[in-house]
């Protein structure tokens, strides 16, 4: 390695994603918060231009020619940074003219809602610890009456005259099952609190391979699992079966909305893993993170309950319990982690970060 290239790696250090380009526009060097950013990795990135990183970038590409001329040393711009199958990226650029003729231009790229997601993280996290206190006490104030109300309709079902059983058990029955239906439901509501939490080492993909196979087994036609994995990932400690729970309940919300696509055979769910690197959660930074997305092409989620997806019993489906998401939630948090979601119509993208050591 030269001096000039151990000198750029003094940038690896940097908050802020740092791209350098060759006099043809191609990437150089990409520290980690570029990889961060652009959710890729420097391999990836490495000798890729502006152009195939960003769509309609007329805007950067004018700054990148004019540090090229050296027309400025520096100039700083917000810009909107479209990407392909990804939300546009709104930023602020710092684009630097070089006295290095094998790396003329450096471009520097903070993302504008980073505190705005910090924030809204801290926010999420205040609300879940919140609705996990007022279910866990209300699962258990309705657990003990819905005994005593399925025990006294059996008793009353034991009691009816011969002549009117028939009838009459009809209505007793519906209490039985109706109860029997709520006590079910409490029991998933108090399931992550009851469940200990059972720590060894776990594969991330040995996780999302048993998933694949849950969901191809449920869903045979129509729908294709993409794997999209980055085999580098190591190790870490945490519960195998809960981090299964959790992506299995976002993998198989994705299938259930992909009927329609499934009929035109062009259903696709997408299981990618990444390490994330330099990154905060909720108030902790660190240094590396598992980046796995459960990716679909659905109809995405309606825009009313967006922000609620994670609140307990909401549900954008159909018969859908809303404990789903709910439940992934409480497990990845558990696991020091969070679950980000993004959407719109034709791609919905559920992203789980959690720490590695």
């Amino acid at each position: 390695m030269n001096k000039h290239m151990l000198s750029l790696a003094g940038l690896d250090l940097l908050a802020s994603a740092v791209l350098v380009l060759d006099p043809e526009g191609r990437i150089i060097y990409a520290n980690p918060a570029a990889e961060n950013l652009l959710e890729s990795s420097s391999k990836i990135l490495l000798n890729q231009t502006l152009s195939e990183l960003f769509l309609q970038n007329e805007e950067l590409d004018a700054l990148f020619q004019g540090a090229l001329q050296q027309a400025f040393a520096d100039k700083r711009q917000e810009l909107t940074l479209e990407r392909l199958s990804r939300e546009p990226l709104q930023v602020h650029a710092v684009v630097t003219a070089l006295d290095q003729p094998e790396t003329p231009v450096l471009i520097e790229l903070r993302e504008n809602l980073q505190q705005l997601k910090l924030d809204r993280e801290e926010r999420l996290l205040d609300q879940s610890q919140a609705n996990k206190e007022l279910i866990r006490n209300l699962a258990h104030e309705i657990k003990n009456p819905l005994g005593g109300i399925r025990g006294a309709a059996q008793l009353l079902e034991l009691e009816l005259p011969e002549r009117h059983l028939k009838e009459l058990r009809e209505y007793t029955q519906v209490i039985i099952k109706e109860a029997d239906r709520l006590q079910t439901l409490v029991d998933r509501l108090l399931a992550p609190h009851r469940r200990p939490h059972i720590v060894g080492d776990v594969n991330i993909h040995e996780v999302c391979e048993r998933v694949r196979s849950l969901i191809t087994s449920e869903f045979p036609n129509g729908l294709k699992i993409r794997r999209d994995y980055d085999l580098s990932i190591p190790e870490f400690r945490g519960d195998k079966e809960q981090l299964i729970q959790a992506v299995l309940n976002i993998a198989h919300n994705a299938a259930q909305v992909l009927t329609e696509r499934m009929k035109a055979g062009d259903a696709e769910l997408i299981l990618r893993t990444r390490i994330a690197r330099q990154i905060t959660l909720a108030k902790v930074r660190y240094r590396l993170a598992l980046d796995l997305h459960i990716i679909d092409n659905g109809p995405g989620i309606p825009p009313d309950i967006r922000d609620r997806i994670f609140y307990p019993l909401v549900s954008g489906r159909d018969g859908g319990s809303g404990l789903g998401l709910t439940l992934a939630q409480t497990f990845v948090q558990q696991h020091m982690g969070v679950i980000e979601c993004e959407s719109r119509p034709g791609y919905t993208d559920f992203r789980i970060l959690i720490p590695l050591p």
